[in-house]
């Protein structure tokens, strides 16, 4: 089985490696600040199917795409279709075993404010030292799409952390 990291988290890298996964890494190449939703739970599902789709787009086009590659878990950081369950094409093989795409994305809601990742590293710390004494809340999301069957499932989770 072949897995695709489509992210460059040290922290996904870590827990794959870890579990004694090996795998590639892949970017979904994304203008994430050009998502936008109101509510925050639907952002990080949003920017996860997002980053999906573009890598998944990139294997769709890609040339040198062998016909019997080894099945693939496809994992893509900070992702729906139209109608929630797209009909992809990757791995048609019907003997094959499914090909899973993985993607997940998080943000940070600070007194009303969905914060993603900071621009820089002052912004980085302007954010650390803001939250002292406060709470603030991370917001996760993770989407599930085989893409022999087409067949989706996602969700998100919400964690409250008071900074002390």
């Amino acid at each position: 089985m072949q897995i695709i990291l489509g992210s460059s988290s040290i922290a996904r890298q870590k827990i794959l490696a870890e579990m004694g996964y090996e795998y590639k890494i892949m970017s979904a190449d994304i203008d994430e600040k050009a998502i936008r939703t109101e509510k925050p739970e639907d952002l990080v599902m949003a920017l996860a199917k997002a980053k999906a789709d573009a890598i998944v787009s990139k294997l769709q086009t890609s040339d040198d795409q062998e016909k019997d590659a080894k099945p693939s878990i496809l994992i893509a950081s900070d992702t729906v279709c139209a109608n929630g369950n797209p009909k992809l094409h990757i791995g048609e093989d019907k003997d094959a075993e499914p090909t899973l795409l993985i993607t997940c994305d998080q943000v940070v809601v600070y007194e009303g404010t969905i914060r993603e990742k900071p621009s820089c590293e002052e912004e980085a710390r302007q954010f650390i030292k803001s939250y002292s004494s406060k709470h603030a809340a991370t917001l996760s999301s993770v989407f599930v799409t085989n893409l022999k069957t087409g067949f989706t499932k996602g969700d998100y989770d919400k964690v409250e952390v008071l900074f002390l």
